[in-house]
């Protein structure tokens, strides 16, 4: 076979792989929307008109006689002024986004401590989702404190071999499981930065349900840090928009900057409505949530003993938010069409979230519990964990 038709026939194979893992992922968002029973039913698998129904009762949130915000004003206030007094700050700023609110806070710290180096987890969603935002953007410098699927320890941040302005701490970490830190932990950590003369940052994308690991109050938790981030729609179920919250002077300059980045949007009513919602009626949930996240994940462990699959890990092994991995050895692939095939056929999406390769042979998931999950016994859990079984190849499938 000459060079050239090598290149088409792999080019082929290519294509038709990406248009297979595309209709999977079709089949995937169609059973979701189907199920009669999944643990979460997130924003995105809806449609426009269940979103915006979600805003019904909204006049018991905010004056809607009022006029629509211009430019940050009006019920865009009102919610800084909401998220502020949650966290014990003395301001917050609202931004569309996460990745350009914590730039934004970062760089304002870094002109304030004259040191552009920011230390992070490797792990951590700027290093992992941002296409190295913070320094083709923010003009910042991150380097990585460690690597491993854990939080950094005080020593890693004591001892680190170069000065940094900042330390960010992403709570929960995500990527490594959604994991967190004990409470003695997290103050030794803060502490190590402030013997550095560091600011401590906090992406709280998912703080909100952290409070139940941590076992202290959303204003304790804040008031470690110099600045906060959180996000109004990964656990509130808001439309999107994120905070940075943190002292008055550091909050008037990044809402300039929010200005430079573009993101002093004409009118974001509907987003800050659906905020306020969410921190009225999914912020009081949330630890019940993270409770039935550890009765499902004891559940899985079960399931999958009994179904004869040994080596199946549910990380960690008691969760520390609602949210956590699940690790199987086999490739994702597999575990994707078994995972379809088992709500296509029974009805029961026991994993919604698509899989990833996590070495050969090995992948991983996220299992997020919502108020759809609470639904679910431990024995609902065990017997979808029989039903997924018996479709993975090798397995008795079929």
């Amino acid at each position: 076979m000459s060079d050239t038709a090598e290149r088409d026939e792999q080019a082929t194979g290519q294509g038709s792989d990406q248009e297979r893992r595309a209709r999977l992922r079709e089949r995937r968002l169609a059973a979701h929307r189907k199920a009669r029973r999944v643990f979460a039913r997130f924003g995105f698998h809806k449609t426009l008109r269940e979103r915006l129904a979600e805003l019904d009762g909204a006049e018991d949130l905010y004056d809607l006689d009022e006029l629509s915000d211009l430019y940050g004003d009006g019920v865009v206030e009102a919610l800084e002024a909401k998220v502020a007094g949650l966290l014990g700050t003395q301001a917050a700023a609202f931004f569309p986004t996460g990745t350009m609110a914590q730039q934004v806070a970062l760089r304002c710290w870094a002109g304030r401590t004259g040191n552009p180096t920011v230390a992070l987890h490797a792990l951590s969603h700027p290093e992992v989702h941002e296409r190295n935002a913070f320094s083709e953007v923010g003009g910042l410098r991150p380097v990585r404190l460690t690597d491993e699927p854990r939080m950094p320890s005080a020593a890693e941040v004591r001892d680190f071999e170069e000065p940094f302005g900042a330390l960010m701490l992403e709570l929960p970490l995500r990527d490594a499981g959604f994991v967190l830190p004990s409470w003695e932990e997290l103050t030794e950590v803060v502490a190590a930065a402030r013997e550095r003369d560091a600011v401590v940052h906090f992406d709280g994308a998912r703080l909100w349900e952290s409070t139940v690991h941590l076992g202290r109050s959303l204003e304790e938790i804040a008031g470690l840090a110099d600045s906060v981030y959180v996000s109004f729609y990964k656990s509130l179920e808001g439309f999107g928009g994120a905070a940075i919250a943190g002292p008055r002077e550091l909050v008037e300059e990044a809402k300039v900057w929010r200005h430079r980045y573009g993101g002093l949007v004409f009118q974001q009513f509907p987003t800050a409505l659906s905020a306020l919602a969410g921190l009225e009626r999914e912020l009081p949930r949330l630890p019940e949530y993270v409770a039935h996240a550890r009765v499902v994940a004891a559940a899985l462990r079960e399931g999958f003993a009994a179904a004869g699959l040994p080596w199946a890990r549910v990380y960690p092994e008691v969760p520390h938010t609602h949210d956590f991995q699940v690790w199987l050895p086999y490739e994702a692939d597999v575990l994707m069409e078994a995972s379809v095939r088992t709500a296509e056929e029974t009805g029961v999406l026991l994993f919604a979230a698509a899989w990833s390769r996590g070495g050969p042979g090995l992948a991983c998931t996220e299992v997020c519990v919502r108020s759809a999950g609470l639904e679910w016994t431990a024995e609902d859990v065990k017997t979808a964990v029989a039903e997924f079984v018996a479709r993975l190849p090798g397995e008795g499938g079929r």
